[in-house]
């Protein structure tokens, strides 16, 4: 089953608060004694701050979540952070788990205006619970632990822009270069996907233009204009490639689905296909509409639909 991107969340969480858990505990033990003390509680935190991996600044807070210490770090003591009220910052606002550990959610911090979360251990005297130490984390330093996710393969829809979506039957399909070539264009984009290294295309219908991005190149897309759709020498510009094995549509799809898309940009004048995208390897092609409206699915669902499905 394929994780989602929350999925892989969790599981990053769920490794980090395990290596984190033990030391801040063990660290929150030590201050328990020199609660209330400005200078015991600084040296503390300076003699444990390399016990807490990937730590950026450790700090003792109150119940009232007023600061009790200075901030320590890898330059050292910050005291300007004495006193701050960090009663309004996201972490703490969230619940702290019965068992006095709680790894926050991310949140952009103020200082550095950066991705960052906190974990917060509860510090218990014989008074009962006198505050929290606090530990932030850039996320830049922290480690990344789980597998990145896959894209799900379920159809999906996103809707656009609520100012298009209610004027749609106010405009018209223009008839583009492209809606002139069509049959040309589409060629030359399947020469393009099954024999010559492309393996994402996103065609631009209503401006006559389409983006590449190539097996050969994959981290730079190529542009190819009205001219070159035109044009069925671009094809010498990129080289012979075998269709990859591991390509997730098969090779034999490909001009099927460059059909219906031609189908879904001349079947009906107000409600028509702008830009639709193919990718060989995710298996899934995305279209988007006159309404500012974008499906993504598998292109095995999308080639059982017709046009009828769609208006």
């Amino acid at each position: 089953m394929k994780k989602s991107w929350k999925d892989s969340i969790y599981l990053q969480r769920e490794e980090l608060a395990r290596q984190l858990r033990e030391p801040l505990a063990t660290l929150a033990g030590k201050c328990n004694p020199a609660w209330g003390g400005r200078e015991r509680l600084d040296a503390i935190l300076m003699e444990g701050f390399a016990s807490i991996p990937y730590c950026t600044f450790l700090y003792c807070v109150d119940t009232n979540g007023i600061q009790i210490s200075d901030n320590f770090g890898k330059a050292g003591i910050l005291p300007e952070h004495f006193g701050r009220d960090r009663s309004q910052r996201p972490y703490m606002k969230e619940v702290i788990p019965s068992w006095g550990f709680l790894l926050s959610d991310a949140y952009i911090s103020r200082r550095s205006k950066r991705p960052s979360l906190t974990a917060l251990q509860l510090v218990r005297t014989d008074a009962g619970i006198s505050g929290y130490l606090g530990a932030d984390f850039d996320l830049r330093d922290l480690p990344v632990t789980s597998a990145l996710y896959d894209e799900p393969g379920y159809w999906q829809q996103v809707k656009g822009d609520p100012a298009i979506r209610s004027t749609v039957f106010q405009q018209c399909r223009v008839e583009s270069p492209m809606d002139r070539n069509m049959e040309g264009a589409a060629s030359i984009l399947e020469e393009l996907l099954t024999h010559r290294g492309v393996f994402q295309c996103q065609i631009h219908f209503s401006s006559s233009q389409a983006t590449i991005w190539t097996v050969d190149d994959p981290l730079r897309y190529r542009m190819l204009d009205q001219e070159a759709l035109n044009d069925p020498d671009i094809c010498l510009v990129f080289p012979p490639r075998t269709y990859p094995m591991d390509a997730a549509i098969p090779q034999s799809d490909i001009k099927r689905i460059l059909l219906i898309m031609q189908s879904l940009r001349l079947a009906d004048s107000n409600i028509y296909l702008r830009t639709a995208t193919i990718n060989i390897f995710n298996g899934m092609v995305s279209v988007t509409f006159s309404c500012d409206g974008t499906h993504y699915m598998h292109y095995v669902e999308f080639l059982m639909k017709d046009t009828s499905f769609w208006f």
